[in-house]
């Protein structure tokens, strides 16, 4: 894995996946005593290409809409935050959509997908020249979503990996296990063949065990438990079986839906690095992980030793975890003030 010590010019990262519409209640309103819906557009890939651009990368988002008003809406929405849309691809017949609910204290929150038949999932691999969206490009991200959606997506999603390995490009997935999408076993079966292609392996302790069968023993994030041992010990069996460069996870510690404690670890193989952790009050946590991964990304792709990255990643996941929608607005500064210590929230004047 070539990692890039200088910037000359922003650093091209191309991301693919999905973009859906994301219709949520406003405030802390249940899904049954709502008027109405917020609208605001997101999803994995697209979250990480607007985190990359918001801190001032290239961040190439690649996809398939369809050719109505609501793909040229969330093509729009995506430009509005400076990503790349130059390849994203018209046809299909919808945009997927969720269904968000914001939980709090000891109320969970609730997603409703309906995503079926949605663009992307049936779109085919020659729809994207792969030359062309990889040129001049230094990484590659994508995650376990888009091949959960059907077996064209796991086709494609295995193409694209494919080929930017044979660009010699960085490549990175985040396994983003989701259990109304796929079973475990499908998942293991997929995300085993496409971790082959894959450098930088980024994923939760859910996300190990029912994408790829490694389970953290003596970890029950429902009772706020982590055992870094455990960990640590399902790392190394990762390295040992798909030869990673890197692997990463987000370490969640549920205390209710509205407190959590937020860290990460990381291990290369020597090194076995857990990041400072945050007490962090939740104004929306939908793409934290996504904010995670752009900013560890961000981290890799400028030059970062990989512990400085991941406390840039944590750092950047926890200020997203109080802003509303699935981008991450926070700025290089904001991040950086929180990684000198400055988490007091005083107004800026």
């Amino acid at each position: 894995m070539k990692l890039i010590k200088t910037i000359n010019m922003p650093h091209k990262v191309v991301t693919l996946g999905e973009i859906m519409m994301r219709l949520s209640t406003p405030g802390f309103d249940r899904f049954v005593q709502t008027d109405s819906f917020d609208v605001t557009y997101g999803g994995g890939e697209a979250n990480v290409a607007a985190s990359l651009s918001n801190f001032g990368l290239n961040g190439t988002f690649v996809t398939r809409v369809p050719s109505n008003p609501l793909g040229q809406a969330a093509i729009n929405h995506l430009r509005r935050f400076g990503v790349d849309t130059q390849f994203i691809a018209r046809g299909g017949q919808r945009l997927g959509i969720y269904f968000l609910e914001t939980g709090a204290s000891m109320r969970a929150s609730q997603v409703i997908y309906d995503r079926a038949g949605a663009s992307i999932a049936e779109a085919e691999a020659s729809e994207f020249d792969f030359d062309a969206i990889f040129e001049g490009a230094t990484w590659f991200h994508t995650t376990g979503i888009t091949p959960a959606l059907s077996d064209k997506g796991a086709a494609l999603t295995e193409a694209a990996l494919k080929a930017a390995r044979a660009k010699g490009i960085t490549t990175s997935i985040d396994l983003n296990y989701r259990k109304k999408l796929w079973s475990k076993d499908k998942a293991r079966e997929v995300m085993t063949r496409l971790c082959q292609y894959v450098d930088v392996c980024i994923g939760n302790e859910e996300d190990a065990d029912n994408s790829l069968g490694f389970t953290a023993a003596g970890t029950d994030v429902t009772k706020g438990e982590l055992d870094l041992a455990g960990y640590q010990a399902v790392c190394e069996q990762m390295k040992a079986k798909f030869g990673f460069k890197i692997i990463a996870s987000s370490l969640r510690e549920s205390h209710s839906a509205s407190d959590n404690g937020w860290s990460a670890l990381v291990y290369d193989g020597n090194e076995f690095y857990h990041t400072k952790k945050y007490e962090v009050r939740i104004v929306d946590r939908v793409g934290s992980g996504d904010a995670f991964a752009g900013g560890l990304i961000y981290g890799l792709v400028t030059g970062m030793p990989m512990a400085q990255a991941a406390e840039f990643g944590v750092a950047a996941a926890a200020l997203k975890h109080t802003i509303p929608g699935d981008f991450n607005h926070a700025t290089l500064a904001e991040v950086n003030d929180l990684l000198k210590g400055d988490g007091s929230g005083r107004v800026q004047r």
